[in-house]
């Protein structure tokens, strides 16, 4: 008996080990600092972007899909990145980002569904956000804390992953693909 609780709490201690530290939440920038090519907010977040994907709830669901069309603008360390989404339920939705470049591939971001700022850091062919998202009443209002993770890949398309939690437990993941829309 003892050697089956021994392993069972063994067993118990290895999938607490790989869900937090094998786990999308503790990639890092420096992870992805010598790949390539590099991702350049002012040039691959400008002009036209086209967006597609699927939002999943607590259990791992689909709890819907969407479409965005989405208009990068900058002018020098400034810019924006408005966001026109339609959801597979029939809502709409609007964002304005408003971004500023930092030292050190460092960027702050905010945006009025948005409680404070929200920190970036460009490494590589990657973009890493952490920011607490306002949900409309419609879906409740909590607040989430949200890590995006944006992909450049080499045909300039951005696979973008989120990760939303509440009380540190994941409450619902995105997955989108960006692209020109040219």
């Amino acid at each position: 008996m003892k050697l089956l609780t021994l392993a069972l709490a063994i067993i118990v201690l290895v999938m607490i080990a790989k869900t937090y530290l094998l786990s999308f939440r503790f990639q890092s920038p420096q992870d992805y600092a010598d790949t390539g090519p590099q991702f350049i907010l002012t040039q691959h977040l400008s002009g036209e972007i086209l967006s597609e994907g699927v939002i999943f709830g607590p259990t791992g669901k689909m709890a819907n899909s969407f479409t965005a069309k989405m208009v990068g603008e900058w002018d020098g360390d400034t810019g924006t990145l408005s966001e026109e989404f339609t959801y597979s339920n029939g809502v709409t939705q609007s964002r304005k980002w408003f971004l500023t470049l930092g030292p050190d591939n460092t960027f702050t971001a905010t945006a009025d569904d948005l409680a404070g700022e929200a920190t970036g850091i460009v490494s590589g062919s990657t973009v890493q956000l952490s920011y607490e998202i306002i949900l409309p009443e419609s879906a409740g209002g909590h607040t989430l804390k949200a890590t995006d993770w944006l992909y450049l890949t080499a045909d300039g398309v951005i696979m973008n992953k989120s990760e939303m939690r509440k009380f540190g437990l994941k409450v619902a993941e995105l997955v989108a693909t960006m692209r020109p829309a040219s």
